[in-house]
């Protein structure tokens, strides 16, 4: 059960060996954060992680956000993800992506909600993802859109800002 979890993403990275190291650390630095007392015992893996994924890799993945089963991580250089964000089972993000809050009104970062992404959603590179928002299932997201409302379910959206080019007629490979 545990090798299990640590693995889950393993099936969606099959040609991507950087991607299942990333998501296997990942999920690692997820478990051991989960109870205190492995925190304090693996606090030195803790560190490790920071300094291998953030500082060499170039990715903010903390252990601290919800993703489901499945996740993809594709040249993943430049990804910088929110702790407070939700990522759904079987989505793909891309490079040079950024899902996090927004910035209030009296300059403050930080303030705010995080984005709560669903299944099946495709990220392209260069996307920024920002606010209190939700991405609905199947959505596709194409390079380079700021998205900053909320996104309906089976929709292709792409832009600044993003808008909807078209409802979404293929659906991923729910195989995976």
């Amino acid at each position: 059960m545990f090798l299990s979890y640590l693995i889950q993403d393993f099936s969606a990275n099959r040609d991507n060996i950087k991607g299942r190291i990333v998501l296997f650390l990942f999920r690692l630095g997820q478990v051991i954060y989960r109870n205190r007392v492995t925190r304090i015992i693996f606090f030195p893996y803790l560190i490790f992680y920071r300094l291998m994924i953030e500082w060499f890799l170039g990715m903010e993945i903390p252990w601290k956000i919800e993703a489901g089963k499945g996740l993809r991580v594709y040249h993943g250089q430049a990804l910088v993800i929110n702790p407070g964000t939700v990522i759904g089972a079987n989505c793909t993000l891309r490079q040079s992506t950024t899902i996090g809050n927004k910035q209030s009104a009296n300059g403050a970062f930080g303030e705010g909600k995080s984005p709560v992404i669903g299944n099946n959603v495709d990220v392209g590179s260069n996307v920024c993802i920002i606010g209190d928002i939700i991405v609905g299932n199947n959505v596709v997201i194409g390079a380079g859109t700021i998205v900053v409302k909320d996104v309906p379910d089976d929709s292709v959206i792409v832009g600044n800002p993003a808008r909807i080019v078209r409802p979404r007629t293929d659906k991923l490979d729910q195989s995976i």
